[in-house]
């Protein structure tokens, strides 16, 4: 089930598990918004409807933190944060692919890609060829930061902090650097893992509060190993 890390008049955080969508979907499973509302609902004794505003979301099969607007203001001061990059995010990726990097390896990855929503899935691009030639695509520019944190036991664990926002960002890094994330069989996995989650956690995010002009500091502890 979800976890609430912070609640205020006008932000909501929370722990998404994996496999929980963060809004509804097609498959008219819970969605972690509605969750949330219910909580909302039940903990302030709200009558009516909860509002709740979407600002950012996490894939399906990650887990970790997710914040919501709970006033129009907060959701939009939260998005414009989102969007001028003032937002920080850190991830943890573990993957059990032959380990080829060692402890305290670091770097930035850049790619260009292209979403394919038919298929829900992210390719990376080589402009300006495929610019020239796909009329159809639309490549953006992903940044990607990591470092090696640990390797045992046949397993390499990273941080990632993704400078931009793109779609499965994170994952084509990983795949990138020969490391898949464990479960992700999209972008190179062999296996599978239990409850169709992938080996990534939105571990720590740190975002403007919409009126009190500071910063909150949200950590999720999450242990791979």
């Amino acid at each position: 089930m979800p976890e609430i890390l912070h609640c205020d008049n006008h932000l909501i955080a929370l722990v998404k598990p994996a496999g929980m969508p963060v809004v509804p979907d097609s498959s008219g499973d819970l969605a972690l918004s509605d969750w949330a509302k219910d909580w909302i609902k039940r903990e302030y004794n709200k009558p009516g409807d909860v509002f709740l505003g979407v600002v950012h979301r996490l894939d399906r099969p990650v887990s970790g933190i997710v914040v919501f607007g709970r006033t129009s203001k907060g959701a939009s001061r939260l998005s414009a944060a989102w969007r001028d990059g003032k937002v920080r995010k850190i991830y943890h990726g573990i993957s059990d692919a032959p380990p080829t990097l060692a402890v305290g390896d670091e770097g930035e990855i850049v790619q260009w890609l292209v979403k394919d929503r038919e298929r829900n899935m992210v390719r990376v691009v080589t402009p300006p060829v495929t610019l020239s030639q796909d009329s159809h695509a639309n490549p953006k520019e992903a940044r990607s930061k990591w470092r090696i944190i640990a390797v045992e036991r046949g397993k390499t664990l990273l941080e990632l902090e993704p400078i931009t926002g793109r779609a499965h960002q994170l994952r084509l890094a990983c795949a990138k650097l020969g490391l898949p994330l464990m479960g992700d069989l999209k972008y190179g996995a062999t296996s599978a893992m239990a409850g169709r989650r992938i080996g990534l956690h939105a571990i720590e995010l740190i975002v403007p509060h919409p009126t009190l002009g500071q910063l909150i500091h949200l950590t999720s502890a999450y242990e791979f190993f």
